[in-house]
C-alpha cells in the first residue's frame, strides 16, 4: 500500500460568463468522496476554480449564524461566493473587506435548482485573498488565454467537449466575444492607469 497523498485538482480559470453557464456537474467514480465536476461549455472540467476580480458587495445573509455572500464582477459578468462557518478565512475577508477591492479566490463551483426550476452557480471559496489592480489584469488576460485555447482546441472526439457538446449545444462565438470585451476592458484599465 503506498502512502500517497491525493493531489488538490488544478483551480481552473473561467470568466463568470461562462462560469454561470456551467450548470452540469458529474462525478467520474461511485465513490461518495469523488470530486464533483462543473462543465465548462468550452469542454473542460472544473473541480476548482480561479478568479480575480472586483469584489462589489458583501452582505451576511445567514438566519442563525454568519453566512457571506460576495458580488465579484470581472468584465463578463457576476460571480457570487458564499462562505460560512466551514470556510472561516474566507468568512473573515467577506466579512471585513472594504468594497470595491480586487480580490483573488480559490474556490469550488456549486450548483442549485431555483424554487423556478433554474440552475443557478455559484463559488464556495477556499481562499480570497485582496489583490491589486495589476494581478487583477493579469489574470484577465491568461484567463483570456485559456478560454481561447479551449475554444480553439474544442472538438467533438475530446470526452469534456464531447460531454459539452450534449449539454450544452454551445455557441463558442458568445464566449470568444466575451474574451474580446474583457481584454478590451484592460487595455482600457491600463490606459486611465497610464494617464494618471
Amino acid at each position: 500500500m503506498s502512502g500517497s497523498v491525493p493531489s488538490r485538482e488544478v483551480a481552473r480559470r473561467a470568466f463568470a460568463a461562462e462560469f454561470n453557464d456551467a450548470t452540469y456537474t458529474f462525478k467520474e467514480s461511485d465513490d461518495e468522496r469523488a470530486p464533483v465536476y462543473s462543465l465548462l461549455p468550452s469542454g473542460q472540467r472544473a473541480n476548482r476554480v480561479f478568479v480575480v476580480a472586483t469584489l462589489t458587495e458583501t452582505e451576511d445573509v445567514g438566519e442563525d449564524s454568519e453566512y457571506w455572500r460576495g458580488r465579484i464582477v470581472d468584465p463578463t459578468g457576476t460571480f457570487f461566493a458564499y462562505a460560512g462557518q466551514y470556510q472561516p478565512e474566507a468568512t473573515a475577508v467577506l466579512r471585513e473587506v472594504e468594497t470595491p477591492a480586487y480580490v483573488a479566490v480559490v474556490g469550488k463551483p456549486r450548483s442549485y435548482e431555483t424554487d423556478e426550476g433554474e440552475t443557478n452557480v455559484s463559488l464556495r471559496p477556499e481562499s480570497i485573498t485582496v489583490v491589486d489592480d495589476a494581478t487583477r489584469n493579469r489574470w484577465v488576460v491568461e484567463t483570456a488565454d485559456r478560454t481561447l485555447g479551449r475554444i480553439e482546441g474544442f472538438d467533438g472526439a475530446d470526452e469534456y467537449a464531447a460531454m459539452a457538446q450534449t449539454q450544452y449545444d454551445p455557441d463558442l462565438s458568445v464566449y470568444r466575444d466575451q474574451v474580446i470585451a474583457a481584454l478590451e476592458d484592460v487595455e482600457d484599465d491600463a490606459e486611465v492607469t497610464a494617464e494618471a
